[in-house]
């Protein structure tokens, strides 16, 4: 079991990969601030913590030295890779993130022989912060992830329109760098619907979500339309909770519930940007009987695709 310790004194545990490539099973882990959401994915990413930094720094060395035995200037291989100049000092100075992808491709045009490639795994977990690094590597692994959602549609399921919208209203404001990084970021995780094998994903969204003009009516719009393409797909289900249900256990706010191949279950919530990673197994068993719960009184899949039709039409 690890712990740490963030920038107020706050503690907690955290889950750590174990020796057959799964996870250890610890208690909880902590975090404040609002990062779970916003570390992950895109092109080019900032590293979140001390030790990432490492990894990153390691990577963007390695990265210039075989550029350099090529004789390409930053210019030219930025050409071939798609980024800009500075963009690649950025990558070998450790300050971004290079995607698997741009890994893959810069692997090619460096003739490196597969020597970039062996830094994915680990440039890939630098791009979480800590606490949310457990979480990231359950995602891989769930065969099911189910979750219930009060206030803003699920990063997994919004569109990039409304997720720019979401994080243009945060305050403090962030600057556009940073609203750029976390876009992409939580696009990026949505690959999750289409990998094989195939995870079984249910949502449950409140209907107040489905009214909240973020970004304006064009990008609710957008973000309803997006929601009954998603709903389509044949793994994955997403649920309407009406307003007027006067019994809903959810009433302790949101939360996600990711079920691992081996049948344990951890749980994820998140308030006033304080995040927890349940690992304690009678927590997780428990918040999936009461998704379970919540989903039985929410609207069916059928009804919920009529009721988000409705509200698109009001519009």
């Amino acid at each position: 079991m690890t712990e740490r310790t963030g920038a107020d004194g706050a503690t907690g545990t955290r889950a750590v990969p174990g020796g057959g490539g799964g996870m250890v099973t610890t208690t909880s882990v902590v975090s404040l601030g609002d990062g779970w959401e916003a570390g992950d994915g895109g092109g080019a990413r900032r590293p979140e913590d001390g030790a990432a930094k490492g990894v990153v720094t390691a990577f963007g060395q390695s990265l210039k030295t075989l550029r350099l035995r090529e004789g390409l200037d930053r210019q030219e291989f930025g050409n071939r890779l798609g980024y800009s100049a500075s963009t690649v000092a950025s990558f070998e100075q450790g300050r971004r993130i290079p995607s698997p992808s741009t890994i893959d491709r810069a692997d090619e045009i460096l003739n490196a022989g597969g020597l970039l490639r062996l830094w994915k795994e680990e440039v890939e977990r630098a791009q979480y912060p800590v606490f949310f690094q457990g979480m990231a590597a359950l995602e891989k692994e769930a065969i099911e992830l189910v979750a219930y959602d009060t206030m803003v549609v699920k990063g997994l399921l919004q569109t990039e329109d409304y997720t720019r919208a979401l994080l243009n209203v945060r305050r403090p404001p962030l600057d556009e760098e940073t609203i750029e990084q976390r876009v992409a970021a939580r696009l990026t995780r949505q690959d999750i619907f289409d990998r094989r094998p195939t995870p079984l994903l249910s949502f449950v969204l409140d209907e107040s979500i489905l009214r909240r003009p973020y970004g304006g009516r064009s990008v609710l719009r957008g973000q309803l339309e997006h929601l009954l393409l998603i709903g389509q797909k044949r793994n994955v289900e997403i649920q309407i909770m009406p307003i007027d249900r006067e019994d809903n256990p959810g009433v302790n706010g949101p939360f996600t519930v990711v079920t691992r191949r081996d049948g344990k279950k951890f749980v994820y919530a998140e308030a006033e940007g304080i995040g927890s990673l349940q690992t304690d197994p009678e927590r997780g068993v428990m918040a999936a009987a009461r998704y379970g719960i919540i989903r039985s009184q929410a609207l069916s899949p059928q009804e919920s695709t009529e009721f988000i039709e409705g509200v698109l039409g009001s519009l």
